[in-house]
């Protein structure tokens, strides 16, 4: 078999025998000592891969002219289709509840635990979409069809809103009788029509999810001397999209379901996500296209396998060989380079320990390149950043349910106009969109002086801003809350829940809306960007799916934790209320605020010890040479 021994670019070679059989100084030294690349491997995905993040077109050919694709232009046509799916995603999430309540007289802590349950499980199974694009299908192919697959469930919502066969009987249930529970509920066979259009409308949102960000992302050359800045842009710009999504939701959908009902509510979604559709397709011979990797499961399962398979040998061992990996440029998995080795998870290296006795053709499932096995262990680092911000996301669902309680008890409004209550979500968009327009203008040249960092700041710097002004926001509701219970009190609200207090505005609530507003532009942003140029180069939808998932877990943690709550602080029994009573006046919400701030505070120290032990992963260049991605959060 022929064999190159590869001096590591940190630390001179060593071999075996020169370490004189010190098992101590063999356990101890660096395993990037030197690399094994061999001529006769047999390839578990048909051979390897020069240039694996190469972008082709449509059939998998390369483009000839790559000026004539991508770019910003290419980038903008997959924007109007995550407007439209985020304008849909949040038409639902405030509206649905209130169809629920209103329409389907189902409870309202019911109607908005489905939702949330709705929602968490349609970004928990993100997952699902980013393995399909990183393994089979490729991102294009994976948005096609699962937007379909959206715009099928949305058809089928409009159905049921449209449709009085769908629908209770309505006669006879004005608001009083709905809020003392005397209207006819829907039937079973309703519910189950209603909740089976809703989940594959959140089936075909985990499969957009995860591969919009990243499939925009790849409309950039990575060779561009200014990558760097049009990537940080693109994401920037691409949460804009998901903004100008959310606000059209928030005022257009709402004043149509005022103005003309539900049906034409939900049906104006079900068009604008027809039409972002068409847009995509039409965009198509724009698109830079990546190749899918093969099933990313088989390369994690075969890592863990032959790690397993080998657990019992040692480097000390004089059947050491070497750590495997292909010659060359080449990379065992397709659409990926080459990966540098790193010390971190010795264990998973002995997938990639060759031994004398592994011969020239050993299967992949007893020994794995280290490409194949960095891959394994980017995944795992990358973990904690994700599952920082699910807190952020715990906060966001809960401020969309009990802000809009709050907000029934106050003023909304401006002047004359009076605000409809579940337009007040709109103002955390409004405060994003203004951020983000002020963006490079203002925070980038005044941070950059502080940090000297070339984009104003790192990406877990701004995730790490991020998390703490949401502490500064969930704080200020606890505080604010606390005041709104006591007048309503005093002024004799007690019991008038859906009242509004005429003397107390509910701008106030403006102060938690953009701190929020602020806290989503740094985390989401900097966790998007961090994610894509983090994750193995054929893993990037899966990487994106991370901050999905984080984001259901998010919703999820809500559910639970209100259910929590419910049953430690309330006692029907004995005629106590809990915290989150139905009547917000006799309720305690300024008690669950405070207990989300310190649960938060303990999740950003948290975020601080794992942002600071982070690595940014280096790669290797076009000639063989290594880069480093980016600098830590923290120096160490």
């Amino acid at each position: 078999m022929a064999a190159i021994e590869i001096k590591s670019p940190e630390v001179q070679a060593e071999t075996p025998a020169s370490l004189g059989g010190n098992s101590e100084s063999v356990k101890r030294k660096k395993l990037a000592i030197y690399f094994l690349e061999s001529d006769d491997r047999r390839r578990a995905f048909g051979g390897g891969y020069v240039g694996g993040t190469t972008p082709v077109n449509i059939h998998g050919k390369p483009i000839p002219d790559l000026s004539k694709t991508g770019g910003w232009t290419a980038a903008f046509f997959i924007f109007g289709n995550e407007m439209a799916e985020r304008m849909a995603y949040f038409g639902l999430s405030v509206n649905m509840v209130a169809f629920m309540f209103y329409i389907m007289h189902r409870p309202f802590s019911s109607s908005a635990n489905a939702v949330n349950n709705f929602l968490g499980i349609s970004q928990v199974s993100s997952v699902l979409g980013g393995f399909l694009a990183d393994a089979y299908l490729g991102r294009y192919w994976t948005i096609a069809i699962f937007t379909t697959i959206y715009l099928a469930g949305l058809t089928g919502i409009t159905i049921c809103a449209s449709m009085k066969t769908f629908l209770p009987n309505q006669d006879e249930c004005d608001q009083l009788s709905i809020l003392l529970g005397n209207c006819e509920p829907a039937k079973p066979w309703q519910m189950l029509y209603l909740y089976t259009v809703l989940y594959v409308t959140g089936f075909g949102a985990a499969g957009i999810r995860p591969c919009v960000s990243s499939f925009g992302a790849d409309q950039f050359d990575e060779r561009s001397r200014d990558y760097r800045t049009h990537l940080d842009r693109f994401f920037n710009f691409f949460y804009l999209s998901v903004t100008v999504g959310a606000i059209v939701a928030f005022t257009a959908v709402v004043y149509i379901q005022i103005k003309r009902g539900w049906g034409y509510a939900f049906g104006a979604l079900a068009i604008a996500m027809g039409m972002s559709n068409l847009v995509f397709f039409i965009g198509t011979p724009l698109y830079r296209h990546r190749l899918p990797g093969g099933s990313p499961l088989t390369r994690v399962a075969q890592v863990l396998v032959a790690a397993f398979r080998k657990r019992k040998a040692s480097f000390s061992s004089s059947e050491y060989v070497g750590l495997y990996e292909l010659r060359g440029k080449q990379s065992a998995v397709k659409g990926s380079r080459k990966i540098v080795h790193t010390d971190d998870f010795r264990c998973l290296d002995k997938a990639a320990l060759q031994l004398k006795e592994d011969g020239p053709s050993p299967s992949p499932w007893k020994l794995c390149t280290v490409t194949q096995v960095e891959e394994v262990k980017i995944l795992v680092k990358l973990l904690p950043i994700p599952a920082c911000t699910i807190m952020l996301s715990l906060i966001l669902t809960e401020f969309l349910t009990l802000s809009v309680q709050q907000a029934y008890t106050l003023n909304t409004h401006i002047g004359k106009l009076k605000l409809p209550v579940t337009c007040m979500p709109v103002f955390p968009g409004l405060s994003i969109f203004l951020i983000l327009s002020l963006y490079y203008s203002t925070f980038v040249p005044v941070s950059r002086r502080i940090t000297g960092h070339p984009h104003g700041a790192s990406q877990l710097q701004r995730v790490g801003i991020g998390l703490a002004v949401s502490i500064l926001s969930v704080a200020w509701a606890g505080v604010f809350e606390r005041y709104r219970r006591n007048y309503a009190i005093k002024e004799g609200y007690e019991f008038s829940f859906l009242s509004p207090m005429p003397n107390l505005s509910a701008y106030w609530l403006l102060i938690q809306y953009c701190l929020i507003g602020i806290a989503e532009v740094f985390c989401i942003v900097g966790l998007l960007e961090f994610l894509y140029e983090e994750a193995p180069d054929a893993m990037r939808s899966i990487g994106s799916a991370y901050a999905a998932v984080a984001g259901g877990l998010g919703c999820f943690g809500a559910s639970i934790l209100n259910s929590i709550i419910k049953s430690a602080t309330g006692d029907p029994h004995q005629m106590h209320q809990s915290w989150l009573s139905q009547n917000i006046n006799t309720g305690r919400f300024d008690y669950l605020y405070w207990l989300l701030t310190v649960l938060s505070v303990i999740n950003f120290c948290i975020f601080l010890y794992s942002a600071r032990r982070y690595e940014y992963r280096t790669v290797q260049g076009e000639e063989g040479t290594t880069k480093k991605v980016s600098t830590p959060i923290v120096e160490s």
